[in-house]
């Protein structure tokens, strides 16, 4: 594909919940007259996602597309990122040239991260009902994505968080990356957000962002088809 043709690739990580699919639909509604957009999202058995995002009318449903991982969301998205890879790159094609494409990664833990063969940056979301504490619980997704969201700011009264709390704790873990404390309700937190990508957009698009591999991943744990438990560590040779 031509370098041209090539969008800035934006990962969307986080645990089940947070949010992610929200703050891409916040990201297509408030950029979608000054940037040529397009989004991808994964879900092991299903389109939901993709649906979803459909739904709310935030872009074109031809430039929404559903990945249907059939496994761990980690694998999609860092071990064997191929059928991902062909969908951006399909999106490309079809509606080049793209400015931006969003990759949502299936709802998955603290360890979750995206391959720099996929993505060139990374968002990972963490909200304010996981607990005020998650933020120091750290992991690669905490601690090296390019951005990190504390979602639905909007809640914390009703579950008892204290917002500057969490995002103090967040900052600490980060060593200076930048931390969003966000309500889609909220229109500072909102145009905040929209910056950020547009400054991104433009650092990756002049070539003056290199991807970040995050790490190995932490061993984890999620059910199998059958509902057995199973832990275990991906490897990865990017």
């Amino acid at each position: 594909m031509p370098e041209s043709s090539r969008s800035f690739r934006l990962g969307v990580a986080g645990p089940v919940g947070t949010g992610k699919s929200s703050l891409i639909a916040t990201v297509c509604r408030e950029l979608a007259s000054e940037l040529r957009l397009g989004v991808i999202t994964n879900d092991i058995y299903t389109d939901e996602d993709a649906r979803l995002l459909r739904s709310a009318g935030v872009l074109d449903a031809e430039r929404i597309r559903a990945v249907e991982t059939g496994a761990c969301p980690h694998t999609a998205i860092r071990d064997d990122v191929t059928p991902n890879l062909i969908a951006v790159e399909d999106l490309e094609r079809d509606f080049a040239p793209l400015d931006v494409v969003l990759v949502e990664s299936g709802g998955d833990n603290l360890t979750a991260t995206f391959s720099p063969a996929l993505v060139d940056a990374q968002i990972f979301v963490l909200d304010v009902a996981g607990g005020g504490d998650v933020a120091r619980k750290g992991g690669p997704g905490i601690a090296r994505a390019d951005l990190l969201v504390v979602n639905k700011t909007d809640l914390a009264p009703y579950v008892g968080v204290d917002v500057p709390r969490m995002v103090a704790d967040a900052e600490a873990a980060r060593a200076g990356k930048p931390v969003l404390a966000l309500s889609r309700t909220d229109a500072d937190s909102v145009a905040a957000l929209k910056r950020w990508v547009l400054e991104m957009t433009a650092i990756v698009r002049g070539g003056a962002h290199v991807p970040v591999d995050p790490g190995p991943m932490a061993p984890h744990s999620h059910a199998g088809e059958d509902g057995e438990i199973l832990t275990h560590v991906h490897a990865h040779s990017h």
